[in-house]
């Protein structure tokens, strides 16, 4: 899978250990954001730019990481059509995959070390939407998306 990996400079060393880690699973790594641990990068930025090539069909998946992982998952959950699942066990990692069809994963390197979030990365690319009920549940969510944005100037 082609895969964008992104951070903020909170989280650069964990993308650095990261990519190796996703590369050795056999896959290809796109870098996003931050190139080196000194300079300052916004996370918003970094997020959008993976969300909207996942969207474009240049990118498989994504996974985002900064201090929190909330920052990133809210601006990837900006672009309309991506779902964006903040983890930090293997569980959720998988779940949001099979369940919910996320195509970002995103972690905060404050909140785990790097040995979990191999763990999580390895759970959530091993792991793929089978459909079923949950095709249901995630159409529902971007039906509902597509509603609110034919009526954004009025909620404006």
């Amino acid at each position: 899978m082609k895969i964008g990996l992104g951070s903020d400079h909170n989280a650069f060393d964990m993308k650095e250990n990261l990519k190796k880690y996703i590369q050795d699973l056999g896959h290809e790594v796109y870098d996003y954001g931050c190139t080196d641990s000194c300079t300052e990068v916004d996370y918003p930025e970094v997020a959008f730019q993976v969300a909207v090539d996942i969207k474009e069909n240049k990118l498989d998946r994504g996974i985002l990481v900064c201090g929190t992982g909330i920052g990133v998952a809210i601006a990837a959950g900006k672009v309309p059509g991506i779902r964006a699942a903040l983890c930090h066990d293997t569980y959720s990692a998988e779940r949001a995959q099979k369940s919910n069809d996320a195509q970002v994963l995103t972690m905060g390197a404050k909140v785990i070390g790097i040995e979990p979030a191999k763990q999580i990365v390895k759970a959530y690319l091993e792991s793929s939407f089978p459909g079923g009920n949950s095709a249901r549940k995630v159409k529902q969510i971007s039906d509902k998306e597509l509603e609110f944005l034919k009526g954004a100037g009025s909620l404006l």
